[in-house]
């Protein structure tokens, strides 16, 4: 994750998981990106209302492939257990908007290295709250922009069983996927680890 990035909302961006596995077959197949999207506009692979949120959509998978660039954590979103595929996910989502980033390591990764099993709406409101006093960007963001941002953040958590549902304030001690932890340390990105509970 470059620290220089700008932030980018993820306010319509969710987890999109199967939307993931999806796309990493299709780049697995040797597609290019337009292939890709045509593909599953096309045959609505995401079975999508619309062929404008199916390209969307589309994109914003494809560009945290790219981003990361990755062929370990590909095949693990393409053919891995479901709990792998969950964390290359999220790992990828980390590395594509640094909002997600500095929240996993700043907050949960914290947490685990303090052996804190607790994770308040405090701890969601005082991340952002210090993000906007020190950024610009995040400061012109709207309130109905930050709480949907937090909501994404934790429904992304429940997914991934970090939480147990949308009321639950414990943490729960996730277990980092072997495969996943030697695909993100071949990226020289050992930070990220403490996110997984690995410290």
């Amino acid at each position: 994750m470059n620290i220089y990035s700008p932030y980018r909302t993820i306010t319509r961006e969710q987890f999109l998981f199967h939307e993931m596995r999806i796309v990493a077959k299709l780049i697995l197949q040797g597609l290019e990106d337009k292939e890709i999207i045509d593909r599953i506009v096309k045959e609505n692979l995401f079975q999508y209302p619309t062929e404008r949120s199916l390209r969307n959509i589309s994109r914003v998978c494809l560009a945290r492939f790219r981003q990361t660039d990755s062929l370990a954590l590909t095949n693990l979103v393409a053919n891995g257990s479901s709990t792998a595929a969950k964390q290359a996910c999220l790992f990828l989502m980390m590395n594509y908007y640094r909002i997600v980033w500095e929240f996993m390591i700043q907050v949960i990764g914290q947490k685990y290295i303090l052996k804190d099993n607790s994770l308040t709406k405090m701890d969601l409101n005082s991340f952002f709250s210090s993000l906007q006093a020190q950024n610009e960007t995040v400061a012109s963001w709207s309130d109905t922009t930050i709480r949907k941002c937090k909501q994404v953040i934790k429904s992304v958590l429940i997914e991934n069983g970090y939480l147990d549902h949308s009321r639950s304030e414990v943490l729960n001690p996730v277990l980092l996927d072997l495969n996943v932890k030697e695909a993100i340390e071949n990226l020289g990105m050992k930070e990220a680890l403490c996110a997984f509970n690995w410290l």
